[in-house]
């Protein structure tokens, strides 16, 4: 009886894990559509970002393009609670924070070195096939910039 009624407990908790990875609406593979995006001449162009499941977190993936042509990689695993997590790859941060809004909007937090330097959204269209992010940035001069990207779910 016991042995059930941990088994039990085991299976809720798993499924309940896995339903709440299913409702996350960033999950998935995006492409960007530069089409509808609009970037700086000199910003850095996300080309694909992937977010999978990690256990209780989420891995983000990024591919793309610097501001000078030249290919980035990077990737972080945090959870969607406001906190700081490391990135890796990325020589403008080193730390990121993803927060939950609402069912489909999520604000981010980009640092170097305990400085800000980026701000932003990112809102899932509600049928889930596209999402925009908004990305607020002061470079090292003071200068402030204001990007939207538009990404097409793959």
């Amino acid at each position: 009886m016991r042995t059930r009624t941990v088994l039990a407990s085991l299976l809720v908790m798993f499924a309940g894990a896995a339903l709440s990875f299913a409702a996350d609406p960033n999950l998935g593979t995006w492409k960007l559509n530069e089409s509808k995006s609009k970037i700086p001449a000199d910003g850095t162009k996300n080309n694909t970002v992937v977010y999978t499941a990690a256990g209780d977190s989420v891995k983000v993936t990024i591919d793309g393009v610097s501001g000078d042509g030249k290919p980035i990689h990077n990737e972080w695993t945090g959870k969607y609670d406001g906190k700081d997590y490391p990135v890796t790859g990325d020589p403008g941060s080193d730390m990121r924070s993803l927060k939950m809004v609402s069912a489909n909007t999520f604000a981010f937090t980009v640092k170097q070195k305990g400085q800000v330097t980026i701000t932003g959204q990112i809102k899932v269209a509600a049928d889930g096939k596209s999402r925009t992010v908004t990305a607020n940035r002061t470079d090292a001069k003071g200068n402030k910039t204001t990007s939207t990207a538009v990404y097409d779910k793959q």
